[in-house]
């Protein structure tokens, strides 16, 4: 759970807001509370992208997928917006860890895992047999909530007759999950989600990535060559995760197929290694005093989207706004989110994740706790990098290169600040815990052309995984950076690196971004 900021709204739609969950390429998502008590996982859409066709039409999809797919292995829908600016649509919140989280502290035990792919092959059984295919499930994308496990982020999800699901060249899914014949250009049918489910129970079997880390291009040949990474399993169950994930989709057993072969006896939410897996889950709270109380939500309301646009207006002379999102090149908007407990995802799209496909991912329950790395960096960096707006780029390369690194900076939303965020859009194994990460901006030079050392200033030392690589972590400019300056006090060219903190006195860029200010 993370604190609500200054530029998030109070409510959306009928819905008070009380925290963030987690944020991802389309969106954030919240947690709220309607006016009779019922909290929800609220998932907006950025208003940078609301007018982009693609984009609307892909989020449209999402609602009527989850509006479609009702059922208790799934977060049902409760409310939607999609008429006017800003969109949203809302989940039941379900409270519980994801998958994901369950397995930083190791696999788990063969009774659970047999009786966690049971429910999740009965949860598949399910959503198939309403015409539709999930094509995203994975670790991240599954909440353990008390009464059972919980299917998330619809947000690729299509109907089993649709066939053109993604760009020309592109595969939905993750890379170790998704299915080989998706991977080789092939439609994603119900087999391909039996794949995914063969793979996330490799996953918890092993605490391991079910086909290794690595980049993607690396990963996804291992899928479509290699073998599924089940040593040490228990036999009867390794066996049926390689049925699962055999390579021809006409190979693999039907979800039924699955129910029938694990044979469990006991219910998954009766077996105690379950329940004690719910001491993972962060408390939420349940109305605005309590959210207040904890400093999720601020004492006063945040300012709404009506105050924000009008003080825009007056402000466009003294800020240029621009927001750039990256992932080595620009970011087109399909990263993924989300996993946290239970509701939208995406934000999952990674960002984001939740139960209901719409609640926050991985990180966003535990990314929301944000606490600082115990590294003292200090609050200033100096480095000859600088912006340039005239190539839109910086002038160096970043000394450490990550594939997987994705930021932005964002001095749209709230005039005269900047907000600056990062994350892995996919977890591969490029970087290991811990990874403390820092932000530094520099002001402009004090005279055109000046490539001399310049003085950043930087924000607080927070490590990657605290709270799930794949979850936006985001710091505010200047609110956040000890010392610096106001946008508004200094005119020209910003320079925004993100470093890898390797110890109280040194560290290494990772990227570097920029905007200008008039």
């Amino acid at each position: 759970m993370e604190a609500l900021r200054a530029q998030d709204p109070a409510a959306i739609g009928e819905f008070t807001l009380l925290a963030r969950l987690g944020a991802g390429g389309m969106g954030r998502v919240y947690l709220g509370r309607s006016p009779g008590g019922t909290r929800a996982a609220v998932k907006v859409i950025r208003e940078d992208i609301a007018d982009e066709p693609g984009a609307l039409a892909r989020f449209r999809r999402e609602v009527a997928t989850v509006r479609a797919v009702r059922s208790p292995f799934t977060a049902n829908l409760i409310g939607a917006s999609l008429d006017a600016p800003p969109y949203w649509l809302a989940t039941e919140y379900v409270p519980g860890p994801t998958l994901l989280r369950a397995l930083r502290d190791g696999p788990l035990p063969p009774e659970l895992c047999t009786g966690l792919l049971a429910a999740l092959a009965e949860g598949l059984a399910a959503v198939h047999a309403q015409g539709v295919v999930h094509r995203d499930l994975k670790p991240h994308n599954v909440i353990l909530a008390p009464n059972g496990p919980r299917l998330i982020d619809f947000g690729i999800a299509r109907a089993a007759d649709q066939t053109q699901l993604t760009r020309t060249g592109q595969a939905p899914g993750t890379p170790g999950y998704t299915a080989p014949e998706v991977l080789l250009g092939a439609e994603a049918g119900p087999a391909a989600d039996v794949f995914a489910l063969g793979a996330t129970l490799a996953a918890a079997a092993t605490g391991r990535p079910p086909y290794g880390g690595g980049e993607w291009p690396a990963v996804s040949y291992r899928v479509v060559h290699g073998e599924v990474d089940v040593a040490g399993v228990h036999p009867g169950l390794a066996a049926l995760i390689r049925a699962c994930v055999a390579r021809a989709p006409a190979d693999r057993p039907t979800p039924a197929d699955v129910v029938r072969r694990c044979a469990v006896s006991r219910a998954l939410p009766d077996l105690p290694a379950y329940q004690a897996l719910q001491a993972l889950a962060e408390p939420a709270p349940y109305d605005l005093p309590t959210a207040t109380a904890a400093g999720l939500a601020p004492a006063r309301p945040p300012r709404g989207r009506r105050a924000r646009i009008a003080t825009a207006a007056l402000a466009v002379t003294a800020v240029i706004a621009a927001t750039t999102v990256w992932l080595g090149t620009r970011d087109d908007g399909e990263a993924a989110r989300d996993d946290t407990t239970a509701g939208p995802t995406e934000a999952g799209d990674g960002q984001e994740t939740t139960a209901s496909g719409v609640q926050g991912g991985e990180g966003a329950d535990d990314d929301a706790a944000a606490t600082g790395d115990p590294l003292d960096f200090g609050p200033e960096f100096h480095t000859t990098d600088r912006w340039d707006p005239a190539i839109d780029s910086c002038r160096q390369p970043p000394e450490e290169r990550v594939e997987q690194w994705q930021w932005s900076v964002d001095t749209e939303t709230v005039p005269g600040e900047a907000e600056i965020g990062w994350r892995l859009k996919l977890d591969l194994g490029e970087v290991s815990a811990p990874y403390p990460v820092a932000a530094a901006v520099r002001p402009p030079a004090p005279e055109e052309g000046n490539a001399g050392i310049g003085t950043f200033h930087v924000s607080e030392v927070f490590d990657l995984f605290e709270g799930g690589a794949e979850e936006w972590r985001y710091v505010t400019y200047p609110d956040d950076f000890p010392g610096a300056p106001p946008l508004g006090d200094v005119s020209g060219d910003w320079t925004v690196v993100w470093l890898h903190v390797t110890s109280d006195e040194d560290a290494a860029s990772v990227a570097c971004d920029g905007f200008s200010t008039p």
